[in-house]
């Protein structure tokens, strides 16, 4: 691991002109990543930057949980960083998940799905998103969603639980679930997954793994939080009745037994805030990273000794997990100061990973240079 170095380009917005912004030079600055990879400033001002979708033109769209704004971004000259910046919708209900497809781009705002449509036709303008799935809860806690479109050309989301730990009454809380891209056939997958805001298909077996971030208030380091694999509708991974596959709720597990339930693939430790992840398939990143999950892990917000705030890399062999290791650090200082905490990870045609922070408020670009 070494600190890598990276001389900063501000991106301040279509018209403007290039500066250095010398405090995200100085966090680059305080990143390690292993040898030959390199980290850079891809896109900033984009407040509270939580989850990525890309076109195939190159637009990356990003969307915000407490912003409440929709952002657009391009680097049109293929410098490696966005020049181009646009806000899609403002004042929204947090928009966290965006998701692209054929032209379309959707929004998954807390109680509904929108589509706008054509989108980059208009990214110069504002224009009204068609709402194509309006009956999902209104709750705000974990109430902010992840939304992808599936192998299967469907779009995916979860449903958290309103509440740290409770049994909700209505089936639609705790759940992963799907629609048709123009609002039909709504399917509940899978139940007890307390609040995932990140998932992926691994390639080869096209399964879906997800993560899920465990409850508050065992402890610092109870419960685990979860890597999971969805295979078959109808599953059920525990919450409220059992967490991380070993841990019985002492509130609400009664006569349930952990034995029940879907374990685990992986047990990240307790309040590590796992999101947004990525199967990696490109060509650019060394061999041993193909195929291999990047997680970006947010970081604790209430734990004694805070942890987290990093790029993990969970390892996997025969299509299972067997280790996890840090692969960026540096968000969460030695003294305990937060600079920034990564929520998301997309993987650019090129094969270079861009990375969202909701803190700092930039998408930041990870390539590999040489050993």
């Amino acid at each position: 691991m070494k600190f890598i170095k990276i001389i900063l380009i501000s991106f301040l917005g279509v018209g403007h002109s290039f500066a250095v912004d010398n405090k995200h030079n100085e966090i680059l600055q305080q990143l390690k990543l292993p040898q030959g990879f390199v980290i850079s400033i891809y896109a900033d001002n984009v407040p509270n930057a939580r989850t990525l979708a890309l076109s195939e033109t190159g637009v990356l769209y990003i969307g915000t949980r407490q912003q409440g704004d929709v952002y657009a971004v391009k680097d049109s000259n293929g410098d490696g960083k966005a020049d181009k910046r646009y806000i899609i919708a403002t004042g929204l209900n947090m928009p966290n998940g965006v998701a692209y497809q054929k032209g379309d781009l959707f929004v998954a705002e807390t109680n509904r799905i929108l589509r706008f449509k054509h989108i980059e036709h208009h990214l110069g303008s504002r224009i009204k998103p068609e709402v194509i799935y309006d009956d999902l809860p209104s709750d705000k806690h974990h109430g902010w969603k992840y939304l992808r479109f599936g192998l299967d050309g469907k779009l995916y989301t979860a449903v958290g639980a309103p509440c740290n730990v409770c049994l909700p009454e209505k089936d639609i809380y705790t759940s992963l679930i799907r629609v048709n891209p123009n609002g039909s056939e709504f399917e509940i997958l899978a139940r007890g997954i307390r609040n995932s805001v990140g998932f992926d298909w691994q390639p080869k077996t096209n399964q879906l793994f997800f993560t899920d971030n465990g409850r508050d208030h065992l402890g610092d380091d109870t419960p685990p939080d979860e890597l999971n694999k969805w295979t078959e509708k109808g599953q059920h991974f525990g919450f409220p009745y059992c967490h991380g596959g070993i841990v019985a709720d002492p509130e609400l597990a009664a006569n349930k037994q952990c034995s029940q339930f879907n374990a685990p693939e992986w047990k990240f430790k307790a309040h590590m805030a796992p999101l947004g992840m990525k199967f990696y398939t490109g060509k650019q990143f060394p061999k041993r990273f193909v195929n291999q999950l990047f997680v970006a892990q947010h970081g604790s917000w209430n734990r004694t000794k805070p942890h987290g705030y990093r790029i993990a890399l969970v390892k996997f062999k025969k299509d299972k997990p067997i280790s996890e290791q840090s692969f960026i650090t540096g968000w969460l200082t030695p003294e305990g100061k937060v600079l920034g905490r990564p929520t998301d990870i997309l993987q650019m045609p090129d094969g270079s990973l861009l990375i969202a922070d909701d803190t700092l408020g930039v998408v930041y670009r990870v390539e590999y240079i040489n050993d």
